[in-house]
């Protein structure tokens, strides 16, 4: 059952390209209805896990307290057994890779971000994608989707992708921003978006899974 990650630098256009691929392929896109799923799993307002960017303490502590009175199951990834009350971001983790294995029993399915390229990286049938562009680029892009500054913009980009790089290193081990971890690594500023979602199909049909 094939799968793609796409994993993206903040402003980098991934989550638009994820969702141009997925037009062209005719596949499921995991992405804004996995965070929906999130909340629905955690008892939150969508909104509220909307700001999640793969690691934020003040919305782990949050999410932590909602969960406390759901099932242990929830927490469980595929065959997996609790050892022990988990932790704050453990059970963040735990959540999150419930619905990543959820979306992974799926057939041909487009997963962006939470970390999907770490969690997934041993799974057969997956092509895992990692799309970039340059800082000031993404500066610019960052400012004109928040109406900020460029100053403010900039500290958004690093924050974010920061987040991100931890959530993946704490947690699994690989080192985020390794081009080794993924099969395409694209560059949004290059090709545009329309271009990376091409050359993203073509890879898929050169894998026969189409």
């Amino acid at each position: 059952m094939p799968i793609l990650t796409i994993s993206r630098q903040y402003a980098s256009g991934g989550a638009e390209i994820a969702a141009l691929v997925a037009k062209r392929l005719g596949w499921d896109l995991i992405d804004n209805a996995f965070i929906g799923r999130v909340a629905e799993l955690a008892g939150m307002p969508t909104e509220e896990v909307a700001r999640l960017e793969e690691r934020v303490p003040s919305f782990v502590e949050r999410l932590a307290r909602a969960l406390a009175g759901s099932s242990p199951e929830l927490f469980l990834t595929a065959g997996e057994a609790t050892s022990g009350p988990a932790g704050p971001e453990e059970q963040l983790v735990r959540v999150t890779e419930a619905v990543m294995a959820e979306a992974a029993r799926h057939d041909r399915v487009v997963l962006v971000g939470r970390g999907a390229q770490a969690y997934l990286g041993k799974r057969e049938g997956t092509l895992h994608v990692y799309v970039v562009a340059p800082l000031d680029v993404r500066i610019r892009r960052a400012a004109e989707r928040h109406a900020v500054g460029p100053v403010e913009a900039e500290r958004m980009v690093t924050e974010i992708d920061e987040n991100r790089r931890r959530y993946v290193k704490s947690n699994y081990g690989r080192k985020w921003e390794d081009p080794g971890n993924y099969d395409l690594v694209l560059n949004s500023a290059a090709f545009g978006y329309d271009g990376c979602a091409a050359m993203i199909s073509e890879a898929v049909r050169l894998k026969g899974w189409r």
